[in-house]
Formats: C-alpha cells, sequence, structure tokens
C-alpha cells in the first residue's frame, strides 16, 4: 500500500515537533577544554541518544504502521511524553558520568553538575519540557548526588537508569516490549558506549582551571 503525500506531509511535519532541535545533535568537537563545552556535550549527547534510540525502537517495532501511527493524537502524546522522561534521566546520566570521569582521571576539582544540569533543563522548557517533568528531574538528580561516589561512578554501569527508562517508557505494549527487552537495552548500551569512547578521547588533553 502506498503511502498518501499528505501522510508523508504529517509524518514530516510531526516528526520536527517531535524530536530534539537538529542544532544539538550536530555540533563538532575537536576538543573539550572548558566547561561551557563539558556543557554543550552533555546536552547534544543525551538529545541524540534518547532521539536515536526511542524514535529507532519504535519505528522498526511499527514497522509500514509508523508513519500512520503520526496521525494518531494519542500515540503523538504518548511518544512526547516518553521522550522527554527518558531525556531527563539520559541528561542526569550523562552529567554525572562526564563529571565522575573528569574527577577521576583529570582532576577536576569544581564541581558543578548540579548547576549545568539544570541549566540545560531550563533551556529546554521553550522545547516542550513541562514543569511536571522538570521537577521531578531535579528531585532525583538530588536524589542520586547525595549518594553519588564521583571517583568511581563512571565505572559502575553509569548510563544503567536511562538504558531502563528507555525500556519502561517506549510507547510500546508491554507485552511486545517483553520480547524486545534484550534488543532494546543493547541498542541504548551500543549508543552510549560510542558517547563515552569518544568523550575520553576530547578529553585527553583535559586541564582543569
Amino acid at each position: 500500500m502506498r503511502l498518501k503525500l499528505k501522510t508523508l506531509i504529517n509524518t514530516i511535519k510531526h516528526l520536527k515537533e517531535y524530536i530534539f532541535p537538529v542544532s544539538k545533535l550536530t555540533s563538532k568537537f575537536k576538543k573539550i577544554s572548558t566547561i561551557e563545552q563539558l556543557k554543550t556535550f552533555i546536552h547534544e549527547r543525551s538529545a541524540h541518544v534518547t532521539q536515536t534510540t526511542l524514535f529507532g525502537y519504535v519505528k522498526t517495532r511499527m514497522g509500514l504502521k509508523y508513519t500512520m501511527m503520526f496521525e494518531n493524537k494519542s500515540f503523538l502524546d504518548s511518544l512526547e511524553i516518553a521522550k522527554w522522561n527518558i531525556y531527563a534521566v539520559a541528561l542526569a546520566d550523562c552529567t554525572f558520568y562526564t563529571f565522575s570521569y573528569l574527577i577521576d582521571k583529570k582532576n577536576l576539582k569544581e564541581i558543578n553538575a548540579e548547576t549545568i544540569f539544570i541549566e540545560i533543563l531550563n533551556e529546554e522548557k521553550s522545547n516542550g519540557l513541562t514543569t511536571e517533568i522538570y521537577d521531578k528531574a531535579i528531585l532525583n538528580f538530588r536524589q542520586r548526588l547525595k549518594n553519588i561516589h564521583w571517583k568511581k561512578f563512571y565505572q559502575e554501569n553509569p548510563f544503567k537508569l536511562s538504558c531502563d527508562a528507555l525500556y519502561h517508557w517506549s510507547p510500546i505494549a508491554d507485552e511486545l516490549k517483553e520480547l524486545d527487552k534484550e534488543i532494546v537495552l543493547n541498542s541504548i548500551k551500543y549508543k552510549w558506549n560510542l558517547v563515552e569512547n569518544e568523550f575520553k578521547e576530547l578529553t585527553s588533553s583535559f586541564k582543569p582551571n
């Protein structure tokens, strides 16, 4: 069955609305040497991992029905909720990971992880981040912050919670997700592994101020 032109146009329109702004996903880094560059890296990579894994999984699972679902308001609402909830956890994981690595490997002394996390969330309000998810994200971040071991976190499955969030929030029927669990978790673990390798390379000559 051929996809109607109107359906295709609507699909593209909705994709633009439901993914993160492209500018956040395309910055090319030669190195990370400042806190501002670190913030940009955390922001962009968290959004990229969320976007590619969530939409990749939904598209793969739905197959040909994927484009048609963008005419379903209930589906779009579920996708929006999933996107922001997964992103909030991914952002926290990435913030904790990067600071943990720099503290242990590069002797970073200034730990302003919470400030950076909140600044990024504040920027996302204009993109559709709701007050409810915003408040919950900050609360969860602060709870995790109380128990974090900065010199060990990056070595101890640092992205587990965002992996779990992808599995939990993806708008797919539970009985189908159960069948896909290993594939879904492996997909996001792979993306985070790429981020880890990239970060280590970009900070190879990092010197804290």
